[in-house]
């Protein structure tokens, strides 16, 4: 991690929803997901929270050697949001406890406040952890 790893850094993020990220795509293999409203997905909404704090620590850390693997998340989904639309996440690293990185999260769809929270991620030295999840890969072949 850099030095200019600090709390109190602040990005803001944004992304045009497409189709692909409403709830019919989230599992097409579920019939039940297929009849859903065409709004986007929780499912994806995490994953564009973490997206938006990666996007955020990248300057930071010594990419792609260093990268981050999100190991909380505490969101709410308060507003549903069609494709089209375009969601802006803003982000606060609050804290930094060794390779703990504790962040608050808010997104906004141009209409609605859509989430709010928090999102915990951990620094890894990425070369390291594959090989530990290579490793685990292997052990459970040989079962």
């Amino acid at each position: 991690m850099k030095d200019t790893l600090q709390p109190g850094l602040t990005f803001q993020f944004r992304f045009k929803l497409p189709p692909t990220k409403t709830v019919p795509h989230l599992y097409p293999e579920s019939d039940m997901f297929q009849e859903m409203p065409q709004v986007l997905a929780t499912g994806f909404l995490v994953g564009l929270m973490e997206w938006a704090c990666i996007e955020a620590l990248r300057p930071h850390l010594d990419w792609p050697r260093e990268q981050s693997l999100g190991t909380r998340v505490n969101f709410s989904h308060l507003a549903a949001t069609p494709a089209g639309f375009t969601v802006t996440i803003d982000v606060k690293l609050e804290k930094i406890d060794g390779r703990k990185l504790s962040f608050s999260l808010s997104a906004h769809d141009g209409v609605d406040k859509i989430s709010e929270g928090t999102h915990e991620r951990v620094v890894i030295d990425a070369a390291r952890f594959n090989a530990k999840v290579a490793e685990k890969a292997r052990r459970a072949s040989v079962r």
